[in-house]
């Protein structure tokens, strides 16, 4: 078993590669955040409820030698609703697509049913190569890490998965995240570029802002709405009639909930939480887009849209 710990000398000739790698992993095992520290800004919401990641979000680290697309999936899971199948569907598509596939595992929970789920898929998937790596190590000590890295090596002996690499990171200490992209790179194909120089992510901006405003409203709400909530932003335009150096960007966004009683929960007494949701999300949209936002949220019952097809599609699922 070879656990990575540090850097190997690169060859001072080796050619420019560029490919695409995604993060697998039952839901909450540490994928957005990671995401969030390879690529050094905020491109995947992060929350500590499972099921946020909705939408394929890439993000884009930049080498000099090399380009390392991420993509981030949605939590695979055994799906309960029409929206749980749609969002496994999206998790299969994309591993058959990508050059590597990082498979995470929280250094602070025992590998359960979950993660054999989501490795016995992996040990379908031939010609990809696989890295397991182990998540939240701040949150253990050496000895139990060193257990988790057994179990993984273990787990791969039993189902047939040979590990390119077992890697331990912690993404909130910003412990061996650069040394991930390291191991990550070689296992590229030779290319030039596929992205501009700069380019964090491809999701249109529209996208990343209803995310943003998703994240906000998951924060403080009571367990049975995580998934009861989407967000679309109808419109994002530029305010007229204001001077070049005083920009503003008017953005209407409708935050979706399943049922009338739901209501209540995201507005709050007197509007309060539908206003913080506002005020935080905004901040977190201006720093994104590099200018002022007036952002008008309004709150609307789209009645069981995880189980119905049309109601999906008009979400953007």
């Amino acid at each position: 078993m070879s656990v990575r710990t540090q850097s190997s000398e690169q060859s001072a000739e080796a050619a420019h590669r560029a490919g695409f790698a995604c993060f697998v992993g039952r839901p909450n095992a540490g994928k957005s955040t990671l995401t969030n520290a390879l690529v050094g800004q905020k491109v995947a919401i992060t929350s500590n409820r499972p099921q946020t990641t909705r939408h394929t979000v890439r993000g884009i680290v930049h080498r000099p030698d090399a380009q390392l697309i991420l993509v981030d999936t949605p939590g695979l899971h055994k799906p309960r609703t029409l929206l749980g199948e749609r969002l496994n569907d999206v998790v299969r598509a994309t591993w058959a697509e990508v050059d590597v596939i990082g498979f995470c595992l929280p250094a602070d929970q025992k590998i359960g049913p979950g993660d054999r789920f989501i490795a016995k898929e992996l040990a379908g998937i031939k010609r990809t190569p696989k890295v397991a790596i182990v998540t939240k190590t701040d949150l253990v000590d050496s000895k139990a890490l060193a257990e988790q890295l057994i179990a993984i090596d273990q787990l791969g002996k039993e189902l047939g998965i040979e590990w390119a690499e077992i890697v331990p990171v912690s993404a909130t200490g910003g412990k061996q995240v650069e040394l991930l992209a390291d191991l990550l790179i070689p296992l590229l194909p030779e290319g030039p570029a596929l992205y501009p120089e700069g380019d964090l992510t491809d999701e249109p901006e529209q996208v990343m802002v209803a995310e943003l405003i998703r994240e906000a409203a998951l924060e403080g709400v009571r367990d049975e709405l995580p998934h009861s909530i989407a967000v679309v932003v109808e419109e994002m335009l530029p305010r007229e009639d204001r001077p070049a150096d005083k920009p503003l960007l008017d953005i209407h966004a409708n935050v979706f909930i399943e049922r009338p009683s739901q209501k209540g929960i995201i507005i709050g007494p007197k509007g309060k939480r539908l206003k913080d949701v506002g005020i935080k999300s905004r901040k977190q949209i201006e720093a994104l887009l590099g200018t002022p936002v007036f952002l008008d949220l309004h709150v609307k019952v789209a009645k069981d849209w995880q189980r119905d097809p049309k109601q999906l599609r008009r979400l953007g699922f």
